[in-house]
């Protein structure tokens, strides 16, 4: 298994909760994706980002099948311009 960890941070905290739906559609569309896990943060402190997605995949190349597909590229599109920082961790 290959795990993919995303931690984002909105210019407004209020897009966190559409995003969250808006991902976890992904797993209804994506085969490559084994799961999926988003969560909002709820203490919300100075060092906090706003949601946490978990994704698992067979191998990297069913990760990087998910990254291209068309559906991840929609969210991806709505998220990019909506987000302050975004950090990425891939093992």
């Amino acid at each position: 298994m290959f795990t993919h960890v995303v931690l984002m941070k909105f210019a407004d905290s209020a897009d966190a909760a559409k995003a969250k739906s808006l991902l976890e559609g992904l797993a209804n569309t994506i085969d490559e994706i084994a799961t999926l896990t988003v969560a909002l943060d709820t203490l919300r402190t100075a060092v906090s980002y706003d949601l946490c997605m978990i994704s698992t995949h067979t191998d990297v190349d069913a990760l990087r099948a998910y990254q291209a597909h068309p559906a991840h590229l929609e969210v991806a599109g709505w998220l990019k311009p909506r987000l302050a920082a975004r950090v990425v961790v891939d093992y």
